[in-house]
Order: C-alpha cells, then sequence, then structure tokens
C-alpha cells in the first residue's frame, strides 16, 4: 500500500476519519488555516504537523491541498443507508453542522446515483451506528478550516489544552468539530509511528479498509445520558414517580432545524422525537436539572434532563440547540396570527375542490407519485372505496392502490379515530385489520384508548392527506363510503336504469356508457334512512337500491404544496409521535417515530403540484388539546371571529352544523355573535352586507322524520335553531330587536335539495352539506375539518384541521356595483358554488353577491321558488308548514302531487333551477326538541351534542 494510503488508515484508528475522496486518478483533502488565528498559532499547526510527513501543495498563504493514490475499494452495503450522527470516539470532542440539506444523502453505493435514492427513507431502517456505508460524494472535496481559538492560558504560547474549532466542508454539508492543540500532536505522531511499522510490516488483508469513525455525518450531535420520565401527559407520570424512580441511559442525540431526537447506539433506532414548539426553553447547571452537568431542554410535552461530562460540554450543547431553534427553528418558537402554531406560508399553491369526484381523484394522482411516505388520518376510512369512477378495474381502490406503494418501498402512516363502539358504527378496528394485512409497510395506530385516556366523548375530526411531506389534502372529506360525489347529485345508481340527470353546475358529466354502477355495496348509502352496518362487507348493500335513493353528499377539500404541506405534516406527525408515546402498545419497533423534513423548500422542489393550483398565502389553523396531540390551541376559531370582524361586504358559509351564540351555559362559541355584530355594523353604518348561511336541510343521523325524526336528529335541530332563530340569544331575534324584518336583507339561511326517478317513480332527497367554509369578501376563505359548535372551535374536545386562504393573485371584479379586484381562488371558488347551487345559466350575472339585484332576484327568487315545487309536488319534509306534531301527522297523512299525478309533478319540477331551497325555519317551532331525559340520548351530556 502506498504511505499516504497507510497514513489514511491509520488516522482512521486514531479517531480523525478517512477525509479522502475516492476517485479515479487519487484523492484530496484541502486543509484552510484561517488568516484569524495568530501567526505563532498558524506555525504550530503546520501541515507537516497535521498530517506528518505528508507531500503537500501549497495553494495559498491559507490552503494546503494534500494528494494520494486512491483508497481500495469500499465493500457493498446491503439495504438503504442513511448518514446519521454518530458518536465520537474521544473524551468532550463533539460535532456540530449546520444542516444545509436535511434531505440529503452523506453517502452513495458506487452503483447508484443521487436521482435514485429515496434518502428519508432510511429512517425506518437504521442500522447500528457503526454499520455504515461509505461517508462521501465522489469528487467533492472536503474543506477543512480552523475558524477560532479559545485559549485557557495567558500570554502567546500554544499551550496543549487550547482548544480549535474546525469547520469541514463537503459539498452541501458543513460539520464543526472541536479539537485540543494535544489531538493535533497525538495525530502527528500516530502517522509517523504508522509510516515507520509499514515499512517494514505489511498490512493484512482485513486491515485495508479500516472501519469508518464516528464524526462527519451530518447533524449537530453526539453521546449523552439520558434521563428517563419527565412526560407531561396523562398517565406518562402517575404521582412524579419519574421524580424519584428514574433511570440514566446512553444515547446518540441528534439536533436537526425544527427538532431533536436521541437514538439507541447499538441497534441505531430513534428512541424519541422532541419538537421545538412554543414550550421550548433550555437551561443548563444543577439547580434545573438536578444533575450535575446537566442540560434541561423542555417542550410543552416533555422535559428532558441531558448528563454531559463536563461543564463546558453542557454549555455547548445548550449553545447549540438554541442556536438551531431560534434560528431555523424559531417559525415554532412562538404562536402565530389567530394563535396558531405556524406562520402563514407565502406564495403556497393551492387548488380547492367542491364534492367528492375530483377530490378523491386528486389524492389518488398524488400517492401514485409517491417516493417516500404517505400520512393519512381521517374520522372514517373505508379501504375498499374506488378513488376514480366508473371503476373499470380495482386499479384505482383505494386499499390496493396503498399495498402498490408499499411495495415499491413507501411508508404509510394512517391514525384512524377509534370510537366507542355502542355510539358508533364505522369498525375502525375492521379499517386497521384490513390495512395491516395489505404489507408491512404500511402502520395504522388508532386512538383514543377510551378507559385509560378517560376520553369517552370527543373525537378526532381531522382529515388528511400527505404525500411526501410536498403536497397535503384536507377538508371536510374522509376517504369512506357515501363521500364521493358530483355537481350532478344523482340519487339512483342502477346497471342499465335511467339515470337522475340533473341541471347543476359545470362539472363534465360522468361517461355511463359502460352501464356500471359510480357507488358498490355500503357505498351506496342514505344515513337518514339507515346508518351504516355490518362494515366487513364492503361490496355488500345495506339498503334497497330500487326503493330508497342515495343521499347526494356536499363537501369541499383543499390542497396545499411547499411549506403549508410541511406544516400539514408535522400535524400528523406530531399527532402520531403522541400516539406513540402515550399508548404502549405501539412503543416498539414496528411503530416508528416520524421525523419532519425542514422547513426550507421552494417551488422547484415540489416533486408534484395538482393541477389548477393557484398561488395564495396559506396559513395551517387546527384544534387540538392535551388527550388528542399534547397541547392546547384553538387557532382555528380565533380565525373564524377574525375573518368575520374584518369581512367588508359579504361573508358565504356552508357547514354541517352552525350552534353558537353563546349564553354562558351549554354553548361556548361565539361565531353566531360576530355575524350579528357585524350585520349591526353595517346597519348603523349603511354600506350593504350580505350573509349566505348553507345549512344540511336535517342533521345526518338515523331517524324517521316523519315520525319527528329520532332523538339525535332532534336534539341537534333544537341548538340549530336556538342558534338561528328560536330564543333571546339567537341570531334572528338579536337582528329583530333593532331592524325588525330588515334582517332579511342581510342574511339569507338556505339548504340544498334535488330530485329524480327511480323505477320509474318520482323522489325527493335533500342534499346532505357536510362542507366546512367560510369566503369572505372574494379574497379569504377558510377551509377545514371543523364545525361551527363548540365540539369543533374550542379546541378541548374534537381535534380538527384547516387553512386559511389569503389570495395574493387579483382579478378584476365587480362588488356593490363598483370595479374590485377579487382573490382568484376566493373568486372561483364562489362562482363554482353559486353556479352549482343555483344552476345558473350563461347569462345570469353572479359576480356581484352584494349588489340587490343578485340578493333579491336571484338568490332569494331562486331559493323561494325551488321550495315552493318541492312543497307543492311532494309535501317533503321538514317544512316552514308543519309547526308541530298535530301538524306533522296532518302533513304526512296528505298524498302528494308526484303519487297521484306525476305527469303534472313532472312538468312543475321542470321549472327547479339548481338546488337552492330555503331553511325552514318555523318547523316544530312549537315543539319542545331536546330529548327526554328516560331516552339514552338524554342522558348524554350536553357538550356531545354543542
Amino acid at each position: 500500500m502506498p504511505p499516504l494510503s497507510r497514513s489514511v488508515s491509520q488516522a482512521d484508528q486514531a479517531g480523525w476519519g478517512r477525509n479522502w475522496l475516492p476517485g479515479e486518478t487519487g484523492c484530496c483533502l484541502c486543509v484552510k488555516i484561517s488568516s484569524e488565528i495568530g501567526e505563532r498559532e498558524r506555525e504550530r499547526i503546520s501541515c507537516a504537523e497535521v498530517f506528518g510527513d505528508l507531500r503537500a501543495w501549497h495553494a495559498g498563504s491559507d490552503s494546503w491541498v494534500l494528494f494520494a493514490p486512491p483508497p481500495p475499494p469500499a465493500p457493498q452495503q446491503d439495504g438503504p443507508m442513511l448518514s446519521l450522527e454518530r458518536p465520537h470516539p474521544g473524551g468532550e470532542t463533539l460535532d456540530d453542522s449546520d444542516l444545509e440539506a436535511e434531505d440529503e444523502r452523506d453517502g452513495l453505493r458506487r452503483d447508484e446515483a443521487p436521482g435514485d435514492l429515496s434518502p428519508f427513507l432510511a429512517i425506518y431502517e437504521r442500522k447500528p451506528l457503526r454499520s455504515q456505508g461509505p461517508l462521501f460524494l465522489r469528487g467533492v472535496p472536503v474543506t477543512a478550516r480552523v475558524e477560532s481559538a479559545e485559549r485557557y492560558a495567558s500570554g502567546s504560547k500554544v499551550r496543549p489544552n487550547t482548544v480549535y474549532s474546525l469547520r469541514l466542508t463537503h459539498g452541501e454539508f458543513t460539520w464543526t468539530m472541536k479539537k485540543k492543540f494535544k489531538h493535533f500532536q497525538e495525530l502527528h505522531r500516530d502517522l509517523m509511528r504508522h509510516r515507520i511499522l509499514m515499512s517494514f510490516l505489511p498490512l493484512t488483508r482485513g486491515g485495508k479498509r479500516r472501519r469508518v469513525p464516528c464524526f462527519l455525518l451530518g447533524g449537530r450531535g453526539g453521546m449523552i445520558l439520558k434521563r428517563s420520565g419527565g412526560h407531561r401527559l396523562q398517565g406518562l407520570n402517575c404521582a412524579g414517580r419519574h421524580q424519584f424512580c428514574y433511570r440514566w441511559s446512553k444515547r446518540w442525540l441528534v439536533v436537526k432545524d425544527s427538532f431533536l431526537l436521541y437514538l439507541k447506539p447499538e441497534s441505531g433506532v430513534i428512541s424519541f422525537v422532541l419538537l421545538f414548539d412554543t414550550g421550548f426553553n433550555i437551561q443548563v447547571g444543577k439547580k434545573p436539572t438536578e444533575t450535575k452537568h446537566g442540560v434541561r431542554i423542555d417542550n410543552t410535552c416533555r422535559s428532558l434532563i441531558l448528563k454531559c461530562s463536563s461543564y463546558r460540554q453542557a454549555c455547548w450543547w445548550c449553545q447549540e440547540i438554541t442556536e438551531l431553534a431560534e434560528g431555523k427553528g424559531r417559525d415554532f418558537l412562538r404562536l402565530h396570527r389567530h394563535q396558531g402554531f405556524v406562520p402563514p406560508r407565502k406564495e403556497t399553491p393551492a387548488r380547492w375542490f367542491v364534492n367528492g369526484a375530483g377530490y378523491f381523484a386528486a389524492v389518488a394522482d398524488a400517492v401514485a407519485q409517491a417516493k417516500e411516505e404517505i400520512f393519512i388520518t381521517d374520522w372514517w376510512l373505508s379501504p375498499e372505496i374506488h378513488m376514480k369512477r366508473p371503476a373499470q378495474s380495482d386499479e384505482w381502490r383505494l386499499d390496493l392502490l396503498l399495498k402498490h406503494k408499499a411495495e415499491q418501498g413507501v411508508r404509510i402512516c394512517v391514525l384512524l379515530f377509534k370510537e366507542v363502539g355502542l355510539a358508533l358504527g364505522i369498525n375502525s378496528d375492521y379499517s386497521k385489520r384490513a390495512l395491516m394485512l395489505l404489507h408491512p409497510n404500511i402502520k395504522v395506530m388508532r386512538h383514543p384508548d377510551h378507559v385509560s385516556s378517560i376520553i369517552f366523548l370527543w373525537a378526532h375530526h381531522e382529515k388528511l392527506v400527505v404525500v411526501d411531506q410536498s403536497v397535503a389534502f384536507l377538508g371536510g372529506l374522509d376517504l369512506a363510503y357515501g363521500r364521493w360525489d358530483t355537481h350532478e347529485y344523482r340519487l339512483a345508481d342502477l346497471e342499465g336504469d335511467d339515470w337522475a340527470a340533473l341541471p347543476g353546475g359545470d362539472e363534465a358529466p360522468i361517461d355511463l356508457a359502460t352501464n356500471q354502477r359510480l357507488w358498490l355495496g355500503k357505498d351506496y348509502s342514505n344515513l337518514i334512512a339507515k346508518d351504516w352496518v355490518q362494515l366487513d362487507r364492503p361490496f355488500e348493500d345495506f339498503i334497497d337500491r330500487c326503493e330508497t335513493p342515495r343521499m347526494p353528499w356536499r363537501d369541499v377539500g383543499v390542497a396545499v404544496h411547499g411549506l403549508a404541506a410541511r406544516d400539514v405534516a408535522r400535524h400528523f406527525i406530531q399527532r402520531w409521535n403522541f400516539t406513540k408515546t402515550v399508548k404502549p402498545k405501539y412503543k416498539g419497533q414496528d411503530y416508528p417515530y416520524l421525523l419532519p423534513k425542514s422547513s426550507r423548500v421552494t417551488p422547484l422542489q415540489v416533486p408534484f403540484v395538482v393541477p389548477g393550483a393557484q398561488t395564495a398565502n396559506v396559513q395551517v389553523l387546527r384544534s387540538v388539546d392535551r388527550w388528542s396531540a399534547g397541547l392546547h390551541e384553538h387557532s382555528i376559531y380565533n380565525a373564524y371571529l377574525s375573518v368575520i370582524k374584518e369581512s367588508q361586504y359579504y361573508l358565504y358559509i356552508e357547514n354541517q352544523f352552525f350552534i353558537s351564540c353563546a349564553d354562558g351555559r351549554s354553548v361556548i362559541n361565539t361565531v353566531g355573535d360576530a355575524i350579528v355584530d357585524r350585520v349591526l355594523l353595517a346597519h348603523r353604518s349603511v354600506p350593504p352586507f350580505r350573509v349566505f348561511v348553507l345549512l344540511p336541510l336535517l342533521p345526518g343521523f338515523e331517524g324517521d322524520i316523519a315520525q319527528g325524526g329520532g332523538n339525535s336528529i332532534q336534539a341537534i335541530l333544537h341548538f340549530t335553531y336556538r342558534t338561528l332563530c328560536r330564543g333571546e340569544a339567537s341570531i334572528v331575534s338579536r337582528l329583530k330587536a333593532v331592524m325588525g324584518d330588515d334582517w332579511k336583507s342581510y342574511i339569507s339561511f338556505c339548504g340544498l335539495r334535488t330530485h329524480g326517478e327511480l323505477q320509474g317513480k318520482l323522489l325527493t332527497e335533500l342534499i346532505y352539506i357536510h362542507s366546512k367554509m367560510l369566503i369572505a369578501d372574494d379574497r379569504r376563505v377558510i377551509i377545514g375539518s371543523a364545525n361551527i359548535n363548540d365540539r369543533s372551535l374550542l379546541g378541548k374536545r374534537d381535534s380538527e384541521l384547516a387553512v386559511l386562504v389569503e389570495d395574493t393573485d387579483l382579478v378584476p371584479s365587480v362588488m356593490g356595483g363598483q370595479e374590485y379586484q377579487a382573490g382568484k381562488f376566493a373568486l372561483s371558488l364562489r362562482l363554482d358554488c353559486f353556479r352549482c347551487v343555483l344552476g345558473v345559466a350563461s347569462d345570469l350575472d353572479i359576480q356581484d353577491p352584494l349588489s340587490d339585484r343578485f340578493f333579491w332576484d336571484i338568490w332569494q327568487a331562486t331559493a323561494s321558488s325551488n321550495t315552493s315545487i318541492y312543497d307543492k309536488v311532494f309535501s317533503c319534509l321538514p317544512t316552514d308548514a308543519v309547526k308541530s306534531r298535530r301538524d306533522l301527522h296532518h302533513h304526512v297523512s296528505k298524498k302528494s302531487l308526484a303519487s297521484e299525478s306525476p305527469i303534472l309533478a313532472r312538468d312543475h319540477l321542470q321549472k327547479v333551477r339548481g338546488h337552492l331551497v330555503q331553511f325552514p325555519l318555523d318547523f316544530l317551532a312549537e315543539e319542545y326538541l331536546l330529548p327526554p331525559l328516560n331516552s339514552k340520548e338524554g342522558m348524554i351530556p350536553v357538550e356531545v351534542w354543542t
């Protein structure tokens, strides 16, 4: 072996590292001696002293470049490899880096190209810390620079304990080491001794390649002792036992730009991930840590105590962690607008979806392009649903699509709400088993455990899909039965039968030439007629398609990219890691901790952009509490109040529930009060203002409305009417007290209904509005999973997720008869909604939502006309004509025009335009709708309904 290569091997053994880059012609190492170091010190750190008697070329006053023949070829290593930090074998020396490329590999196998790798996946297949492969990129030099010196004695003489800071740069990666002057001397002696030894003693075959040393692995990291316990989570610190009974474990600590983690050095398995958040704090000293040379790192969920070998090492850790957290991780250390956990992300591509057909197809396309990981969380997930329809094959069936991606090496993590089986029939256990059996790369967790967490009343209600932490989908749409629909809102789904082709929207009609069904098995549903049963038999019908129409489903979703998608992924990761921590069954290696990717991402780095995306500012909002994510936040609620208060022209609201107007007892949120205040302000100051509210005509619970509905339906109706028009605290009552009937000029409450034919029989059904959306002034939009009620908005109850989209790309429009610069995202979404619900022909002007002509002649006239026609043809429920149970019995006993004279009924139905109808504010107005106390619904706490 050439002398220089032998010296390199000896340097490996000495703990300095194989800083040599393989190549065909040789290797090089560039060492820069900083001009900031004194002349006397520069003379002492000469090339000969650092590297022994080696041939060198002087490249300048501060640099040396050394050349050597290529070392022996590196052995191949099986499986993916990710270069995380590893313990340095010597003393107090610690690594650090500025992590300029968190998502890159530090090394490549000879048969791999950088573009062929999925580096982020290697965290799932970690190996012991000393079994990594090659560490360097071929042809890329390593530059070493001495940046500073710390003297511990007066005078200019260099002493053995003088500490030098060296910064090593390799491509986009940078590391920092600290070495004492005695270490330079020791390396020089070792290299000289090794050269003399090898001159007469041949190198054995096994010694031709030494084990790669334990630094230069990309990140601030080092070996530490960490104390067990410190969790601030329910059930994990019972009676403060970890204050007295704890153990110290040796772990390798890694600090990244927005989190830190520690892993087991013997296996490389990540043991814990601590995300930087608003509770971040770091302290050094015996008093806060109760240990000598201790470091205490706090976030909202845990207080982590580390033990270092010296006070200087503890201070170094404190400095480096603080530098990263307050630098690149500063976005997560403070609350932002609306008290949110992340700031608004500028210039973010975003795309809205109305109804499930477009949303499901876009999710399927994104999942099909996944390269690394897929995150999914839903209130309910049905593995067997088809994402694209009509289904010519099973290619786009959700479970098989996920299986295909898992077989390609993509890691899939699914979080499901664990329901109380006696109260809900969504059977999340079946969903979990069905997915887990597909492939080992699919991991599913359910939360909460009701007994151990004492959480029986609240739910994980957010719905999201994240692909490669680069594109995220969220909104009101679960990947579940009954959610897929189009603007046509069909009522029938029979092969070869007449289709209820209805006007509505500009959406291209589905090709039905194949006579294939769109809703297979359990997907054909009507949740008021019958709730889902036997979900483990997905392709069996549970209602009669020939007798019962399906209930159309209206919903809204959104896709965001870049930093906003990273924020959505961080929310999922926080919930996933929280669940893994609090549930003992998930603490094994089968369920890995997840790591957020770097928050530094540019549009050029986004691998997939949903077609039709528009640029806007996007802020991710959420409702979480200590039971659901380990900390409390209700930024969705704050955003609703802020947008309503700051609106200037109009509000357009679609929501599944509307339970508000605080009374200090049963209802707490003040969204309804904010709407009242805004309308009263417009009434006092004259400028026009409109509020459009769309709600489902009936709550989505099983029950026969002809008999008054079930107790659950009546309970929700009670609180809905209490918000809208009944009682002194209601919106209408408060407005009437000030302006009389003029309130109708400001606010409109509507629902949606459609009609069709089934086996030649005329029928009608309400369109179930499941959207959770607010549009203000054609410039700001909130889309998410949060209903307008206490459960979704307060944070302490259900967990929710939403985004606030604020337009930056403005287009010419009209508002109140004046020229107006509207946001492209908000305007296009509002126009699509208006076209769909109004059935607007191309000659009708819906551009100006504020004008009297639109409000009275189009919106109100359409709702009134459609309501009248449906009442005349079908005598449908609910209706303002039914104010009591006696009226209800009389109304039901009457025969409808549709049954007595179908031909005349069809003539009337030809006049229906769109789907908009008036919300029946007087339905059962004379009845007390709360469930009887002796019923099971009556025994449930009121908070469940509100």
